[in-house]
């Protein structure tokens, strides 16, 4: 059986009608949107199911809006193909999507924890207001030069490293702006300013920190099934303490996702990566970042019968 790599998607993927399909199709998936409407007190599944896409994106409704996505595939898939998984990584919000799968949170609390990490991170944005932006395209100079010659104006960082010519960053919006007009007269293709309440993964986000640490904390934790891949290190980590401590500063570090899914397709080169969630971004860095291994899109009720196809 071949050796399968989980990834889950991270903010920005949710959009209306998520995961509908998947519950009318599967129980089990059903399951899982009821458990979490009854973990959290609303009814997200209906803002999942049925909009408005407004509603939906609001930080604390997308983050476990996106993570009962990915817990209702896998609760679909897990019989028949939770002997093969070797690994797991997830994509910011998606590295709790990850541990959950992994069996380290219980999804009552790791649905729980994202919707707070969501209320922090949108009062954080509030409490000092800063921008992203995607900078694409090759440079004829490292996004860290950049970033560090554009924080004489403001403060700005790397907040995603997705691929080789796709990195975001994130900070003050004086310095994200100066950083956009440096990196296109370093060859930028496009510098696109992203719709966020915050600037994640920048420093910004420190006075979110301490509401984090203690709902990670009031959570159970148990060690991960198999290893999860860090985004913060871009290693695998297998101890729940490592993993706590790893997602709290994660919340203002760059996500390090190139390294993480080379260290993955090193460790793993027979291995079949599956996006499991909405959309299919992931799976779409992984043709340049591991163009040799195969992938899948695991987020709707035809493509979780096709996998379960290939398993069976």
């Amino acid at each position: 059986m071949t050796e399968l790599l989980l990834l889950f998607p991270g903010q920005g993927s949710q959009k209306p009608g998520m995961a509908k399909d998947l519950v009318e199709a599967f129980p089990s998936a059903q399951a899982v949107w009821d458990a979490v409407d009854d973990a959290l007190g609303v009814q997200l599944s209906r803002i999942a199911f049925d909009g408005p896409a407004d509603e939906l994106t609001l930080t604390h409704n997308a983050q476990p809006a996106l993570l009962a996505h990915g817990a209702s595939v896998w609760a679909s898939v897990r019989d028949a193909v939770g002997s093969s998984v070797v690994a797991a990584a997830g994509h910011s919000l998606g590295e709790f999507s990850a541990f959950h799968a992994a069996g380290a949170l219980d999804l009552a609390d790791a649905v729980r924890l994202v919707r707070r990490r969501g209320e922090l991170m949108l009062e954080s944005g509030t409490d000092r207001p800063g921008a992203m932006a995607a900078i694409l395209g090759d440079l004829d100079r490292p996004i860290d030069e950049i970033c560090q010659e554009a924080s004489t104006v403001g403060m700005v960082v790397p907040a995603n490293y997705n691929a080789a010519a796709q990195t975001v960053i994130s900070g003050e919006v004086a310095g994200v702006e100066q950083a956009m007009q440096l990196a296109k007269a370093a060859g930028a293709k496009r510098a696109i300013r992203l719709n966020v309440s915050g600037a994640f993964h920048s420093p910004l986000m420190e006075s979110a920190a301490a509401g984090l640490s203690s709902a990670l904390d009031a959570a159970t934790w148990r060690d991960p099934s198999w290893p999860v891949y860090s985004n913060v290190t871009a290693a695998p980590v297998a101890q729940a303490t490592m993993a706590r401590e790893l997602l709290l500063r994660q919340l203002t570090s760059p996500v390090r996702w190139v390294d993480v899914i080379r260290a993955m397709a090193a460790a793993h080169p027979n291995a079949t990566f599956v996006e499991m969630g909405p959309g299919n971004v992931l799976t779409g860095l992984l043709k340049r970042l591991a163009p040799s291994h195969f992938a899948v899109t695991c987020g709707t009720a035809a493509e979780v019968e096709s996998l379960l196809n290939q398993e069976s």
